[in-house]
C-alpha cells in the first residue's frame, strides 16, 4: 500500500452542489436565492443585528453601569469546605484542585467565613475575608497570603 492508493472512506465525500445549471438541477435560473430582493443580489448580505432600518434592538435598551476592565475573578472557597482536609494539614493552590473545591482557576482563590472550621489548618489563599483569618486562627491554624 502506497499514498498514491488512499481514497476517502466510503459514503465520507459528496459533490457540491452545482447551482444555476438548468431547470432539471433543481438550482437552475435562479440559483436557489429566490425571485429579487435583497438577498438575491450580489453581495447581497445582511449584518447581524440588523433590523431594516429600524433601530436595532441593542441600541433600543438602555446601557447603565460601569464595568472595570482591571476587575479581579476570584474562585471563592468556604471555610466548611476546608473541612475535607486532615488535621495541621498546609492547603496549597494544587489541593484546592485535587480536592474539586476549585475547578478552573481564574485570578486567584479568595477564604470567605462561611461555616466553621473544627482543625488546625495552614491556610494558603490570594486572598483573605477579615471574618475567615478570625476563624482559622481561632481553630489554631494560620492564613498565608500569597
Amino acid at each position: 500500500m502506497d499514498l498514491s492508493q488512499l481514497k476517502p472512506a466510503p459514503g465520507s465525500t459528496k459533490n457540491r452542489k452545482r447551482i444555476g445549471r438548468g431547470p432539471g438541477s433543481g438550482t437552475g435560473k435562479t440559483a436557489g436565492k429566490g425571485h429579487k430582493g435583497q438577498k438575491a443580489r450580489s453581495g447581497g448580505s445582511i449584518k447581524p443585528g440588523f433590523e431594516g432600518g429600524q433601530m436595532p434592538l441593542q441600541r433600543r435598551l438602555p446601557k447603565r453601569g460601569f464595568t472595570s476592565i482591571n476587575k479581579k475573578d476570584y474562585n471563592l472557597v468556604n471555610l466548611r469546605d476546608l473541612e475535607c482536609f486532615d488535621a495541621d494539614a498546609t492547603v496549597t493552590l494544587e489541593l484546592y484542585g485535587k480536592a474539586g473545591l476549585v475547578k478552573k482557576m481564574k485570578d486567584g482563590i479568595k477564604i470567605l467565613a462561611d461555616g466553621e472550621l473544627s482543625k488546625a489548618l495552614t491556610v494558603q489563599a490570594h486572598k483573605f475575608s477579615s471574618a475567615a483569618v478570625e476563624k482559622i486562627e481561632a481553630a489554631g491554624g494560620k492564613a498565608e497570603v500569597i
